[in-house]
Parts: structure tokens; sequence; C-alpha cells
């Protein structure tokens, strides 16, 4: 449906993004002109849900229905109409992960698309090494614990999505990266010693890039603000569209935009950067994880 390579992938990121502004401005028409989402659904011989998915960014967009939603929305301008249709357009861009739908599950393409759209990711990791931080080996010593008895082409094919994902920190529109990994998360052994030492001395390497900001959540502090479980935030460019609060689940995600659930996490991401050592003081407690290693 789209190209891939190295100059679609950012269209290919963006179009999750443009889905979700699409759907967002289709429901800012469909309430102020006081229409149901029923009603919206009929027109386009569709379901109710259906506006709901449409309207959450979840699903591609038909220029037909947005046509119709439009007309029904009392939209004439012929410049704004080609606006939101440009939008339908771009937003239906396939994303390089298309490619690896046979070990990608759909809950997790949504992830991946804003990811590589945002300008800034923030995250909080106490089970493992983050994705985007983990060498191949340490990868692929996660992936095989998890699928258990899966085949090793599946588990290769899942180690090569994360390195791709990873692109991303060294593109020419790389985001910032700030994360604070629990203590736990570096102690917790995936493969044998010379992986996990080899993962070490990445975080080290990933740390002094300029883009990245490592902080280590150390055992010593106790109890701390990341209690509920590990999450991600994500920031755009875009100014209307506002931060998503990423939670993975088991076989499903959760993905929180209202501005009251996400300043929840927002503060309690601000008191994981106040309460763990700052980029430096976390590289030497690397270090001496390391020499223990």
């Amino acid at each position: 449906m789209g190209r891939t390579g190295p100059v679609a992938a950012g269209e290919s990121s963006g179009s999750v993004v443009r889905r979700i502004l699409l759907g967002s401005q289709l429901r800012r028409l469909r309430d102020s002109r006081g229409i149901t989402r029923e009603a919206a659904g009929y027109s386009i011989r569709a379901s109710e849900s259906k506006i709901s998915r449409m309207e959450l960014g979840r699903v591609s967009f038909k220029a037909r229905d947005v046509e119709d939603l439009l007309t029904l929305y009392g939209v004439t301008d012929d410049a704004e109409r080609d606006a939101l249709l440009g939008l339908a357009r771009e937003a239906n861009v396939a994303g390089w992960w298309h490619s690896y739908g046979d070990v990608l599950p759909g809950w997790f393409q949504t992830y991946i698309g804003l990811e590589g759209a945002a300008s800034l990711i923030r995250v909080y990791e106490v089970q493992f090494i983050h994705g985007l931080l983990q060498t191949e080996a340490y990868a692929h010593a996660v992936v095989a614990r998890g699928m258990g008895a899966a085949p090793a082409v599946e588990i290769d094919r899942r180690v090569a999505l994360r390195l791709e994902r990873q692109k991303a920190l060294v593109s020419e529109r790389a985001p910032h990266f700030h994360a604070v990994l629990d203590e736990a998360a570096l102690r917790r052994p995936y493969g044998d010693r010379e992986v996990m030492r080899a993962q070490l001395r990445h975080l080290i390497e990933m740390s002094e890039q300029p883009n990245i900001t490592l902080q280590v959540m150390p055992f010593s502090f106790g109890g701390h603000a990341g209690e509920s479980g590990s999450f991600t935030m994500l920031r755009f460019p875009e100014s209307d569209l506002s931060d998503i609060v990423y939670l993975e689940q088991l076989t499903s995600a959760l993905y929180l935009d209202k501005v009251e659930e996400v300043a929840q996490y927002e503060k309690a991401m601000t008191r994981l950067h106040e309460d763990s050592p700052g980029p430096e003081g976390s590289r030497d407690l690397l270090r001496g994880l390391l020499q223990l290693t």
C-alpha cells in the first residue's frame, strides 16, 4: 500500500499520528454539530463502533467515508475539505513494520508508529532493559525466554524488528529519549554473563549520546514514584496532538490521552527523574554493576 525504506520510514511513522489527528478533528466536527456516533455511522453505512474506532485513529480511512462525513458535518469549504482528505491519504501510508506482520501483534503496530513519530520518548522500565537500548544478544535472550517453544526463525524475526526500531535513535530526526531503568532490570540476567556485561557496556555508551538521557533508579532509594510499573510517555512535534501514555499488557495495550490521566503519569515521571541519580551518577552505577557482573 505504501513505500518502504529510509525515505518512507518517517512518512509511515507519521501516518499513525495523522490518523489520530484526523480522527480527533472528525470527532470535534461531529460534536460541534450535535450528531451522534450512531447517526454518523448510518451516513457511511457503518456501525457506531466503526465511527468510534475512526475517531480514535485505530483504523484506516476510506476517502468516500471522509467525504460523506464532512458533508454530514456541514464542511463545505473546498480548502478545508481538501486538507482533511489529504490527511486521510497520508494516514493510509503503510509502515515499514507491516513487513513484520507475521510476528507483530496488531495492538503493537500502533505503538511502533507512534514511537517512530515522537519527538520526545520518556520511559520507566522495571522488568527489562528497554527495547530501544537492548543489544542483539540481550534482545534474543529476552525474546527466546518469552516465546518459549517458538521456532528459531520467529524469534530471529522479532529480534530483527526490535533492532529496526532502534534505528530511529540515530536518524536525522532522532527523538530525545529519556529512560529511567530500575536497578532490578539491570540485575535480572538474560543470557549468560558475557551477554549481560556487553549489555551494560552498551548502556554506558548509549547514555553518552546527545539525544539520550539515561538514569538508574537504585534499590537504595527504596519505594518510589514508579510503583505502578513500567510506562512510556510520547510527545509529538504536532502542537494539536496531546501527549500519550502507553501501558503494555500481556496480550494488549492501553493508550491514555485524557489530560487528567496524562498529568498523573507526568507527575510520576518527574519524580522519577528527580529522585534518580543524574546521568553521570547513573553511569557510575552502571560501571559498578559491570564490575560485579
